[in-house]
């Protein structure tokens, strides 16, 4: 009986684990989307004029 309850325990304490890595590596990946569309916002637009006040690439 000990050892029936122990295997369920071990089960559960398993799956609890198994939803906890998917859970953190979802709110990694969303993280790292917001990251990614934010550096994208920042970045000026291809079609754009090219700042005035900076010099020049050469």
């Amino acid at each position: 009986m000990f050892s029936i309850i122990m295997t369920w325990i071990g089960a559960m304490l398993g799956i609890v684990v198994l939803l906890a890595m998917a859970f953190g590596a979802f709110v990694l990946d969303f993280d790292d989307a917001l990251g990614r569309r934010s550096r994208r916002a920042a970045r000026p637009a291809e079609n754009e004029e090219p700042d005035q006040k900076t010099a020049p690439l050469v």
